[in-house]
């Protein structure tokens, strides 16, 4: 039976990243590498819309995130973290591990923090915040936050902006550099359609400033190491030499579509996916004006077991869809429509849901997901 990925991470790899894959590898001290390594790092620069220096490191998003936090940050400095769901509360985590001070603002799931929320938390507080780390696309709620208010709010401050783009960049809009992100984290097995194994991060001027007064510890995800590397077109320790090979031609073809065409058609599967399901009934997660186009989040119906609709689809038919996270485990699941995610992707995907539904007992009139999803992606 074949898989069919509608995961918020891993997504499926297009085959010509599969073929690049299965090539021999190469020593990566060499011209050979050092060339792949300037080309895809230059095309990460336009899929983060940033003329600053971005660093690949081989772990999976979480060591960006740790990075950021580890090089901007002294024990006891004070930030603000937004938990709108299970990824900000990541930040968070990280940020006491390190022993750093942390104010959170709490946001109900299924929303998107308000600039003014923050803006308040600076204004009530004497104390200095060092960054404000936030999430583009929470995925464990389906939700996307206004990165672009935020970035304007803090940009003529000393404040750092940290964003979470690990499930956001090259499928929704980012611009780093006019939104004013300072730093950006990310990582290769969402929207970059490769396997997980590779994270990346952008380092702002203002961020650089920063990390010079940084004392947390570090040594891997050093980010001055990465620098003086980076100068000189190579990595501090050894790279995942496949994954950037493949990584180089991954982002070829984001280049070759556009990010525009690109962030239009993740735009119009996410409606298709959202129409379709609210068509039989079902509801969403997400309110209205934060509903990510990266991924949907979809509430269970009353009396539908949800564990067994997502695991009937996946062992029963082949479709993988996400679970709920945590205090969300059974009540919602999600579909993702990312990466090399297509549109014949997401009928199967629909014609299964309607099938698995059925046999379990919920009432709807047969077909309808399939003809709304169709009219739209047509």
């Amino acid at each position: 039976m074949k898989n069919y990925l509608l995961t918020p991470g891993p997504t499926p790899i297009p085959p010509k990243i599969l073929e690049i894959l299965a090539e021999p590898i190469i020593h990566h001290r060499t011209p050979q590498f050092r060339k792949i390594l300037k080309e895809a790092t230059e095309d990460l620069k336009y899929t983060f819309q940033t003329k600053s220096d971005v660093f690949i490191f081989s772990s999976s998003g979480t060591g960006a995130m740790e990075a950021a936090v580890a090089n901007l940050l002294s024990p006891n400095d004070t930030v603000i973290t937004i938990e709108a769901g299970k990824f900000g509360e990541r930040w968070t985590e990280i940020c006491k591990a390190y022993k750093i001070n942390t104010e959170v603002i709490k946001v109900e799931g299924g929303r998107s923090v308000e600039p003014e929320m923050i803006e308040s938390k600076i204004k009530a507080q004497d104390s200095k915040f060092k960054a404000v780390f936030t999430t583009l696309c929470e995925t464990s709620t389906g939700t996307t936050h206004n990165i672009k208010a935020i970035g304007e709010l803090l940009k003529d401050t000393d404040t750092v902006l940290v964003t979470d783009a690990v499930s956001g960049l090259g499928v929704i809009p980012l611009e780093t550099d006019n939104w004013s992100c300072d730093v950006v984290v990310a990582g290769s097995q969402k929207g970059l359609m490769l396997p997980p194994g590779l994270s990346f991060i952008s380092v702002s001027q203002k961020a650089w400033n920063l990390i010079k007064d940084s004392k947390s510890p570090k040594y891997y995800f050093d980010l001055s190491k990465a620098k003086k590397a980076s100068d000189k077109t190579d990595t501090p320790f050894t790279p995942a030499i496949s994954l950037v090979i493949a990584l180089r031609e991954s982002l070829k073809m984001i280049r070759e579509e556009g990010l525009e065409k690109r962030f239009e058609r993740y735009k119009k599967m996410a409606e298709a996916v959202k129409r379709a399901v609210t068509s039989i009934g079902l509801e969403l997660f997400a309110e209205k004006n934060c509903q990510s186009d990266a991924i949907t989040a979809i509430k269970v119906p009353e009396n539908i077991d949800g564990e067994k609709l997502v695991k009937t689809m996946r062992e029963k038919y082949g479709i993988w869809v996400a679970e709920g996270q945590a205090e969300l485990k059974g009540k919602i699941f999600r579909i993702a429509h990312m990466g090399y995610i297509r549109e014949k992707d997401i009928i199967r995907c629909l014609s299964v849901l309607e099938k698995v539904l059925h046999s379990l007992g919920y009432k709807f009139k047969r077909g309808e997901t399939i003809k709304v999803a169709r009219a739209i992606l047509k």
